[in-house]
């Protein structure tokens, strides 16, 4: 466990090679915590392999699954503050960046303001804190494609296209004195995640969200990310992906991405064009999709020393 400002702990962990290649894992969510799918994308006798539950996820404390838990302190500055201090801490003088999903967006916000301690970078699922994209998947955007979903989402908080908006409302409702409704607005957050990370939609909770306690710390942090944009300032992080200009990177999408359409990789390519685009025919955001691991595992022997 690490002490990090506000009085929070992070879980973190290496395994591989002590002396090798040095790489920490950022999660994605926000809220998801690391798992050993993780551990398996990197040769352990090449790499240092440095995971970390972010702030109130996982094993990390105090777990966000407790609605007595603040979340003012758990920003995206902090999360960017806490891998710096880690890095620190481990006497890591650079490492490979790996992010996934949401973790792709945290990745760039590190890397962007720490460029000089990134060796490479491995992104998938690529997202990069535009307003635009948290509309897209939390306000309406995706209902295109999802829309017996969506209204079912709508429905269980009491929210219409004319008013209201859904993210504050679950966010409001994951705080209720009363366990059930926690519960229950836990649960419907959860279903239009599971459904909308595969095609066609899933029609049961994902594995993950079955556990009351996740799924819960889960719904509180990304209602709560997504109801402050992440922190970022709008288009920020394509601009600023110029300093990345001499940092190599693999950025792999699937076509058919539904939370994390192609088109947000394509632009990030156009605007850090060192980085390859690695596009996976056929495959959603489903990070369990063998077609997505075996394009991480081989960008990870790309990069190995």
């Amino acid at each position: 466990m690490l002490d990090v400002y506000g009085g929070d702990q992070i879980y973190w962990e290496t395994c591989g090679n002590p002396r090798g290649k040095p790489a920490i894992i950022l999660h994605g969510g926000p809220g998801s915590g690391c798992v050993p799918w993780h551990r398996r994308l990197f040769d352990p006798d090449a790499y240092r392999l440095v995971l970390l539950d972010q702030r109130g996820c996982g094993r990390s404390k105090p777990p966000a699954s407790d609605p007595e838990t603040p979340l003012t302190d758990n920003n995206t500055l902090n999360l960017i503050a806490d891998i710096e201090l880690l890095r620190q801490y481990l006497d890591v003088e650079k490492w490979l960046v790996w992010g996934g999903s949401w973790g792709s967006t945290l990745a760039l916000a590190y890397a962007e303001s720490h460029p000089t301690r990134v060796s490479e970078m491995i992104l998938w699922g690529i997202t990069t804190g535009r307003r635009s994209e948290f509309d897209w998947l939390f306000r309406g955007g995706l209902a295109a494609f999802f829309p017996q979903q969506w209204n079912a989402l709508q429905d269980a908080f009491g929210v219409t296209d004319e008013g209201g908006d859904i993210v504050d409302t679950c966010h409001r409702l994951l705080s209720d004195p009363d366990s059930a409704v926690r519960r229950r607005a836990a649960q419907a957050w959860c279903m239009w995640e599971s459904a909308t990370s595969e095609w066609p939609p899933r029609t049961e909770l994902a594995d993950r969200f079955t556990d009351p306690g996740f799924a819960l710390a889960y719904a509180r942090i990304v209602t709560h990310y997504v109801g402050h944009n992440a922190w970022l300032e709008d288009q920020n992080l394509l601009a600023g992906a110029a300093v990345l200009a001499d940092v190599p990177g693999t950025m792999v999408n699937g076509r058919f991405d539904f939370q994390a359409p192609l088109a947000n990789a394509w632009e990030l390519h156009r605007a850090w064009p060192r980085a390859e685009l690695v596009i996976v025919d056929d495959a959603g955001h489903a990070p369990s999709d063998p077609r997505l691991t075996r394009e991480l595992v081989l960008a990870g022997d790309r990069f190995r020393p």
